[in-house]
């Protein structure tokens, strides 16, 4: 006799299909999942001064304490919310506290946990921790750097906090998967192509900076789309990251660095500013609490090596137009748009848009303002931003906010002139845009 499909003996059906591939993801992961690696592994000889001293310097290249210190915290005791688009994360107490941080860890244990993102208890970490580029740290690296923070860094008794994430993407066997499927295998060594200071700047860039985490763009599994250039012309193409977007730091003549030289960009990650731009949001934690203290032979590395990577093809090229110059200059303000760039920015960027070096940034030419995302600039001149102080340049400019001063179409008027003028060739911006980062933020940060 034929079985009659009836919708419900169907329903019925996919549920218990859906239960068992569930229950077979489950039982992969937990066979399979904590793999790779060895947690016995132990430091020989024990920590010397010197091996504590390099993973200082190593730790301060990952600039592991901006994302392991919450605002008025402790150092490297965890609790800062990191936004996701599945939810917010905290970020764990790594002090070497034997009841809530990382005391116990043995070599192994660390290791598993930043070149694979796997807990000791064999789940697998939020990749908000960047182990797919971590994967691309060195042995010895990883042994310094195990050395430091468990002889060189202040306990701290902290609980972590546990994630606000809903139920099921709170589950670990997708994290499991997710791991599987996109981060990379710990190579057995590191590729020297290309002379010792492009290979030293790959190496830094790719691993420790993980500087793709923030400015390579991700796909739908919120995969970064490539993890080393090799990966493709997206690697450090530019990615939007919560309410900014991280900039192009390929080739590229008009949104990447492909107008700044070595020196500009070696100038821009210790001062934090150059002549043609300066660093805002994330990047200015990034200055303040790790590359500014980096060795000028490394920066040097960094700057080389993002030199060589071509453009995404994207932009076009840049050449300085005097129209817009001309014409503010005159008074003549009938461009739309350019009456309220008179009344509110020229006094520092001047009606030539070329600011003042390293005081007031650039606008004309500026690789922020010709990027097809908008988003920086809408919150940039919405909330403000201001320069961190360095040890190159200890004076800090700011940005004040202009949120209560202009309206949504003020806004999208204004950049779409700047955008437009000077020889910028970018996209208009939309005043719906605007009113929805409007809403999203506040001057001090996100409204959430």
């Amino acid at each position: 006799m034929a079985v009659k499909f009836t919708p419900s003996r169907v329903l019925v059906g996919l549920l218990a299909l859906a239960v068992l591939c569930v229950f077979a993801a489950w039982l992969a992961t937990a066979v399979f999942g904590s793999r790779g690696g060895d947690r016995t592994q132990t430091l020989a000889p024990g920590p010397t001064r010197e091996l504590i001293a390099r993973g200082a310097y190593l730790a301060t290249v990952g600039d592991c304490a901006a994302c392991h210190t919450a605002a008025g915290g402790k150092p490297l005791a965890g609790g800062l919310a990191i936004a996701t688009p599945v939810g917010v994360v905290y970020s764990s107490n790594v002090t070497p506290d034997q009841a809530t941080g990382i005391g116990r860890y043995s070599l192994g244990d660390f290791e598993r946990a930043v070149r694979r993102g796997i807990r000791p208890d064999g789940s697998t970490l939020y990749p908000a921790m960047p182990f797919p580029s971590y994967a691309r740290t060195s042995d010895p690296d990883i042994a310094a750097l195990y050395a430091y923070f468990m002889n060189g860094v202040a306990p701290v008794a902290q609980v972590d906090r546990k994630a606000d994430i809903p139920w099921p993407l709170s589950l670990d066997w997708p994290l499991t998967w997710w791991r599987w499927a996109f981060a990379p295998s710990v190579p057995a060594a590191l590729p020297a192509a290309g002379g010792a200071l492009l290979a030293r700047g790959a190496y830094l860039v790719e691993g420790l900076g993980h500087c793709g985490a923030c400015h390579t763009p991700r796909g739908y599994a919120f995969e970064e789309k490539a993890l080393t250039d090799a990966g493709g012309p997206a690697y450090l193409s530019g990615a939007r990251v919560d309410r900014y977007f991280a900039s192009n730091l390929r080739g590229d003549d008009r949104n990447g660095l492909g107008r700044f030289s070595e020196e500009d960009v070696i100038r821009l990650l210790q001062a934090g500013r150059n002549s043609g731009t300066a660093v805002f949001g994330a990047m200015a934690d990034v200055v303040s609490h790790s590359t500014q203290f980096m060795r000028l032979e490394d920066l040097r590395a960094i700057a080389h090596y993002l030199k060589s990577l071509p453009p995404s093809g994207a932009g076009g090229g840049f050449a300085y137009d005097a129209t817009a110059a001309a014409a503010l200059s005159s008074g003549n303000a009938s461009t739309r748009g350019s009456l309220d760039y008179l009344n509110n920015c020229a006094a520092c960027h001047q009606s030539s848009g070329k600011g003042y070096a390293e005081t007031f940034p650039a606008l004309a030419g500026n690789p922020v303002v010709n990027s097809a995302d908008p988003s920086s600039l809408i919150d940039i001149v919405l909330n403000g931003a201001t320069m961190p102080p360095t040890g190159q340049a200890p004076t800090s400019f700011a940005m004040p906010p202009f949120r209560e001063r202009v309206s949504d179409e003020q806004v999208s008027d204004v950049l779409t002139f700047i955008r437009s003028s000077w020889g910028n060739k970018a996209p208009a911006v939309d005043a719906a845009a605007v009113a929805r980062l409007r809403r999203a933020t506040t001057a001090n940060g996100p409204t959430r």
